[in-house]
């Protein structure tokens, strides 16, 4: 595997685009499975000249076959960022001097091309790391509210809770009266989220976690999970957990468990061994993937309006990300500093500078 920063001609902006000098870019774990994803980090090594770092890191041999189809062609990194728009072409010309948050991958660059439906326009005195966030995380948890209602459920559980996405749903599920189960891996976080507000906060390193979890459950009676784990047995202790309040209410035993549908869907692969199914949990549920991006393209306008919405009135509040560090491009092809939010620890965040 091999990191460069390349030189490219930056385009002229056509009728209906923006050219945005981009300011900063935030690193989610989405960006890291591109970027770092398959490589073994200790074999992490520094290239190139001051000007023109390269990054380089062995890429196991048994999973080269699953990664034929990225082997040899050069992908840009970043799937959000904000800057200001510094050219237009024709019908954009108002746009020229806004800051704008970001959609659209590729944002780890000085500059971006653009359309305006994937932008959002900052109010007045907004910052670039105020805007560097606004897309991935917000609205992957308002998309959480809007799966949970269309699917007809009226609570979720969701893992890890203490991240920077948990914590923006902690809040929109308070404002919303919306029951949710947070399940975290310390007291500390335990602490930090029942200080925003959650009400039903589980530790998983506790001895108690299985019967603490399946309590959380009925006191809100979900029926739906993120997990963005992924890895292990986490999918299937929530499922098991789901079935054993659900037997609760069964008037008579049957071999396939309880009616009641129960679903967990798998957002992220902070775990990269298998997922483990232990079968306690009868045969109504349901196990799948979800992607922000495919969510939105099948959401009605109207839905994704009204979240693009939400996230810009919301923007200091509700959906404030925090960073712990904040790099350059070069920065961020330094063996040291890639080990570090290769980590993904939760509470730390990164923030790319250009």
């Amino acid at each position: 595997m091999r990191i460069t920063l390349d030189t490219v001609e930056v385009p002229e902006p056509g009728e209906g685009e923006l050219l945005v000098q981009v300011e900063a870019a935030p690193v989610n774990p989405s960006d890291l499975g591109l970027l770092l994803g398959p490589a073994d980090m200790d074999t992490l090594k520094a290239g190139g000249t001051d000007g023109a770092p390269v990054l380089t890191a062995q890429v196991p041999e048994k999973i080269l076959p699953a990664l034929s189809g990225r082997i040899g062609k050069s992908m840009p990194v970043g799937n959000e960022g904000a800057g200001v728009v510094i050219a237009a072409g024709a019908g954009q010309e108002e746009m020229v001097g806004k800051r704008v948050a970001m959609i659209g991958r590729a944002m780890y660059a000085d500059f971006r091309l653009m359309r305006p439906e994937s932008c959002i326009v900052l109010p007045e005195g907004a910052s670039p790391a105020d805007g560097a966030a606004l897309f991935v995380n917000p609205l992957t948890a308002l998309g959480f509210v809007e799966t949970m209602k269309a699917e007809g459920h009226k609570a979720m559980v969701h893992v890890p809770a203490a991240s920077n996405l948990g914590q923006m749903l902690v809040k929109i599920c308070q404002a919303d009266g919306i029951g949710l189960v947070n399940i975290v891996r310390s007291e500390e976080q335990v602490d930090l989220l029942r200080g925003l507000g959650a009400r039903h906060v589980v530790n998983s390193s506790a001895d108690s976690f299985r019967a603490d979890l399946t309590e959380a459950i009925a006191a809100t009676g979900a029926t739906l999970a993120f997990d963005a784990i992924g890895g292990g047995e986490t999918t299937s202790t929530i499922l098991n957990a789901m079935e054993a309040v659900a037997a609760r209410d069964m008037d008579e035993y049957s071999r396939y468990g309880s009616d009641v549908p129960k679903q967990v869907y798998i957002y992220g692969s902070l775990s990269t061994e298998p997922t483990v199914l232990r079968r306690g949990f009868g045969f109504t549920w349901n196990v799948g993937g979800w992607l922000l991006f495919n969510f939105l393209r099948g959401a009605e306008p109207a839905v994704a309006q009204r979240m693009r919405e939400r996230v810009a009135a919301e923007m200091t509040t509700t959906f404030a990300s925090h960073y712990t560090a904040t790099i350059s491009l070069e920065e961020a092809l330094s063996p040291q500093i890639a080990a570090a939010y290769q980590k993904k620890a939760t509470g730390e965040k990164y923030l790319i500078r250009p």
